[in-house]
């Protein structure tokens, strides 16, 4: 993805995982500090990744549907996997 003025651009399939993770974190009333510790990332990481700024990797992935108590499908798709 191009940037803007030095911002990076969205990836569209981040953007959905991080509205998807923004979302279920509210969702489960799970504040942003206490995933971002989860996650082992800064709360601005976080913040970036909900934007769909930045990437979460497999594993943050994993960890992030433990912490929510989630399947995977429901950061990765909006459809159910079963």
């Amino acid at each position: 993805m191009g940037s803007v003025l030095g911002f990076p651009g969205a990836d569209p399939a981040d953007a959905a995982i991080g509205a998807r993770l923004r979302r279920w974190r509210d969702q489960r009333g799970v504040d942003l500090e206490a995933m971002a510790q989860a996650l082992h990332i800064p709360p601005e990481e976080l913040r970036l990744i909900e934007a769909g700024r930045a990437h979460l990797d497999s594993v943050q992935l994993g960890v992030a549907t433990r912490h929510l108590h989630l399947p995977v499908w429901a950061l990765v798709s909006d459809t159910r996997a079963y």
